[in-house]
């Protein structure tokens, strides 16, 4: 297990791609690998993957529901149409139930139906049905919007399905152990503080940017 600092998503896609190419089944029986990057910052790290492993690009939609008063911290997560997904444990310590989001919720799944149309447009979801899936982010803090997006894409008959960081915290990447096979971290390092942490340049993307990360993409997956 590494602890580096990465200079950048670039330098940690292509660090992760060597990694996740080692994990692939052998044979071609189901087809070429399907790599669904978390937007916005999994886009660019899952562009080397898809290179590297001769996959298909494309996106899966997920928006954390934040605490109330403290967005940044993350409760819960929904992905695509799916149900929103929540950290019980996160709820019971702030004095919380799944009712209180509501509102939350509502207004997530309405930014997530905006990033929908504006990353596919008219395209559907990626079929995932008897493929290698392999799920790609730029790091994992609470693992709470990858859980979301694992989720609903095992409901939906993947024939393996693989979740790849650079960089996760300890308690993300046991927590999540269950949901993916395998779990691909290069870096669990402790104390974790956040995954910006961990890269020298860790800025905000946009939207603008992930079209152009998802554009030239090889393999992405043409307009039907």
């Amino acid at each position: 297990m590494l602890q580096r600092i990465f200079a950048d998503r670039d330098d940690a896609g292509r660090a992760l791609a060597e990694h996740v190419a080692r994990h692939l089944p052998e044979g071609p029986a189901h087809g070429r690998p399907l790599v669904l990057a978390l937007p916005r910052g999994g886009v660019p790290v899952a562009g080397h993957v898809a290179e590297r492993i001769s996959g298909d690009l494309d996106v899966i939609i997920v928006r954390k529901i934040g605490a109330p008063g403290h967005p940044e911290f993350g409760v819960g997560a929904v992905a695509e149409d799916g149900p929103p997904v929540f950290d019980h444990a996160a709820l019971s310590h702030l004095g919380l139930v799944e009712a209180d989001l509501a509102g939350t919720v509502e207004r997530e799944r309405a930014e997530l139906a905006r990033r929908v149309l504006r990353y596919r447009g008219d395209r559907p979801a990626p079929a995932v049905s008897g493929r290698v899936v392999v799920v790609v982010d730029d790091g994992l803090a609470t693992g709470v919007t990858a859980r979301a997006a694992l989720r609903w894409l095992a409901a939906r008959g993947p024939h393996r399905l693989m979740l790849a960081v650079p960089v996760c915290s300890r308690q993300a990447r046991v927590a999540l152990a269950g949901e993916a096979d395998p779990v691909v971290c290069l870096s669990a390092p402790e104390p974790f503080s956040s995954v910006g942490r961990w890269y020298d340049d860790f800025r905000q993307l946009t939207d603008d940017d992930v079209a152009r990360s998802l554009a030239p993409a090889p393999g992405r997956i043409p307009s039907p």
